[in-house]
């Protein structure tokens, strides 16, 4: 029998090698330690973090863009981008593919190659829509995919559609602004970059929560426009109608506050959804009213006319004797009839929109001195306002000009300008002769809701005296109530304005294309105090192509609708004995204690009186005929409920 000792020495024997091993294996992991966590320490770390953390550039929301209500315009919101982690798919790219194909934009084998790229982090799908996001997200549950995940971003919102697309332009998915408002701003409501690491699980889908939570839209500076959304609607809407019925290529509106120069509104077509700008065209795109330059035809002979009077060569009394042609360097300038109108005078020449007279006025002004009074309204130069793209027009050089040059620049033909230029010289005939530079930029805020930059109102010039400036109103308003522009009278208000219609340039070829015209009709008021200064540009229209058809109905159309919406009474009543009167005191509205309205009177009034009294108390009109009322379905004393149809009948 063996001995305690015996046993014990035998035990220590059979010990002495596992011992012997467990010391080896213990050194080599102390060493293999010792290198990676001290030697290789840094190699290590980073090899450690690409498996946990990965990088990602994140942007913070861009500002908002308002108008000058603090309606939004162009906001951003969060939305969802799909990313892969193709080391940790768990099933094979073309089934992941197969699957998520329908609702990412990328085709199958282009999926398909990003999910086999020797990487730990590429991009599927950007900036998805809420809809299509979700979808995926249900796939990747369903069939319990690992390595697909998804990654807040900031993505640019536009509220109201198509809606002022050319001003605001749009956003890449860069978030740089690429056109517009969106690209003339980037330096002001850009947000910043920022790199964070993102940390990931074992199966690589991230472990943070909302990485974009701590970048709120208001932590940047927001912009506010000169534009009201609602008449931006009203002249968006008259646009749609004009190229419905006229079939025109492309139309332009541009409206204005001529003592301050902000832009109201600024309208385009053919146009686009900036919300979806991959499906726009370069046509879509294009601001026309900006960058687009066009002979203006009649609409320029306010401008010479200025000159003449300002200058002295001419008077309201000066008879021209017209015969029908007006020749100068053997070229015969006529009317657009063909005939003569005997002997005019200014108000005749430009109400009848009279070339071989306006001719005569501007060869008797001289090239020297309608250049000089052209380039005072603003003529030939950019504007300046904060659109990029703006085009500066084209004028004759004085050392060349010859006498059909002055003749057929003194009609609006042979120069080009830009839609915004008009606007803006027609601003100063609004104004008393003070010209103003058109913006659209009212005012940059900081995010604490300090101003960081306010567009001040700038003086640009002021080319003719307020004498001067209230012989033209004179004349334009006849055009508007008695001549060619009558189509844009609004009833029971009195606005100035002039008709235009003009040969369309022949880019390629030069000269003018046969039987193609670009119809206008720029006008301002109501009168005695312009609150708008307005433009309208049908481009290539079918069928009927003058300014005073076509154009001068749309003005018309919308001062209608501006003077209620800006609840502007009105300033003409009827006429007597070939005098104006003024406008009588329209009662206001009365309602009784449960809200109910009292109607009035209506007779003697204009459509336009009822229309606006009737809009204002909250009830629909219902008229028939045209003129001043005569009888009405519900009798005056009578109270109404807020929304009843009252209908009343016009007669001459």
């Amino acid at each position: 029998m063996k001995s305690l000792r015996q046993t014990r020495n035998e035990l220590n024997r059979m010990m002495k090698w596992p011992k012997g091993l467990f010391l080896v294996m213990a050194g080599i992991l102390v060493l293999t330690l010792f290198f990676r966590q001290i030697i290789n320490y840094h190699a290590m770390e980073t090899r450690n973090l690409s498996q946990v953390e990965s990088d990602r550039t994140l942007q913070s929301p861009r500002g908002t863009i308002y108008d000058r209500n603090h309606r939004p315009l162009a906001m951003s919101v969060l939305v969802q981008s799909l990313y892969a982690d193709p080391y940790m798919l768990n099933q094979p790219p073309a089934k992941i593919a197969d699957e998520i194909a329908p609702y990412v934009n990328l085709p199958k084998d282009k999926i398909i190659a990003k999910l086999q790229e020797d990487t730990g982090f590429v991009w599927i799908d950007r900036m998805m829509d809420p809809d299509k996001s979700k979808a995926v997200e249900a796939v990747i549950k369903k069939n319990k995919i690992e390595g697909l995940n998804f990654v807040e971003e900031s993505r640019r919102f536009y509220p109201n559609g198509s809606l002022l697309a050319q001003v605001l332009g749009f956003v890449g998915t860069d978030d740089k602004g690429l056109d517009g408002l969106e690209k003339e701003l980037d330096d002001e409501i850009r947000g910043d970059t920022t790199k964070e690491l993102v940390a990931t699980d074992l199966k690589g889908n991230a472990i943070f929560g909302s990485v974009m939570s701590q970048f709120l839209p208001d932590k940047e500076r927001t912009a506010t426009l000169t534009i009201d959304t609602t008449v931006q609607f009203i002249a968006e809407r008259a646009l749609d109608q004009a190229m419905k019925e006229t079939h025109a290529s492309g139309a332009s509106i541009i409206i204005m506050d001529p003592k301050t120069g902000e832009i109201l509104a600024m309208a385009n077509r053919p146009t686009y959804n900036p919300n979806d700008y991959s499906k726009g065209t370069e046509a879509d795109f294009k601001n026309r009213a900006v960058t687009n330059i066009y002979e203006p035809g009649s609409t320029f002979k306010p401008i010479i006319a200025s000159a003449a009077l300002a200058s002295g060569k001419w008077s309201l009394d000066k008879v021209f004797h017209d015969t029908g042609a007006v020749v100068a360097n053997g070229h015969a300038i006529q009317n657009w009839n063909d005939q003569g109108y005997g002997d005019v005078k200014l108000l005749d020449i430009l109400k009848y929109s009279i070339n071989t007279g306006m001719a005569h006025i501007g060869l008797s002004t001289g090239p020297e001195i309608l250049l000089k009074y052209i380039k005072a309204f603003g003529f030939g130069q950019k504007t300046g306002i904060d659109l990029p793209g703006e085009g500066a027009g084209i004028l004759f050089n004085l050392n060349d000009m010859s006498d059909i040059d002055t003749a057929t620049m003194s009609i609006g033909q042979g120069i080009a300008v830009t839609p915004l230029q008009m606007v803006q010289a027609f601003g100063a005939l609004a104004n008393g002769g003070v010209m103003m530079r058109p913006h659209i930029i009212k005012e940059i805020d900081n995010p604490d809701g300090t101003v960081y930059k306010k567009t001040e109102e700038v003086k640009a010039g002021e080319p003719i005296s307020p004498e001067v400036d209230k012989e033209i109103v004179s004349i334009l308003e006849k055009e508007v109530s008695e001549g060619g522009g009558n189509k844009a009278h609004v009833e029971g208000y009195q606005f100035a304005g002039k008709t235009g219609t003009a040969q369309k340039l022949n880019t390629e070829n030069g000269g003018y294309s046969a039987g193609r015209y670009i119809a206008s009709f720029i006008g301002f008021g109501p009168l005695p105090n312009p609150k708008f200064v307005a433009l309208i540009v049908i481009d290539d229209p079918e069928g009927t192509f003058y300014g005073g058809q076509i154009a001068a109905p749309v003005f018309k159309n919308i001062m209608s609708q501006l003077v209620r919406y800006y609840q502007i009474s009105p300033t003409v009543a009827d006429k007597e004995d070939g005098k104006t009167k003024p406008a009588r005191v329209l009662p206001s509205v009365s309602k009784n204690d449960s809200g109910d309205v009292m109607i009035p009177d209506f007779n003697g009034w204009s459509l336009g009186q009822v229309k606006n009294w009737l809009g204002q108390a909250g009830l629909s009109f219902v008229p028939e005929g045209d003129g001043y009322a005569v009888s009405q379905n519900v009798s005056s004393g009578s109270f109404v409920p807020t929304g009843t149809a009252i209908q009343v009948e016009f007669a001459q």
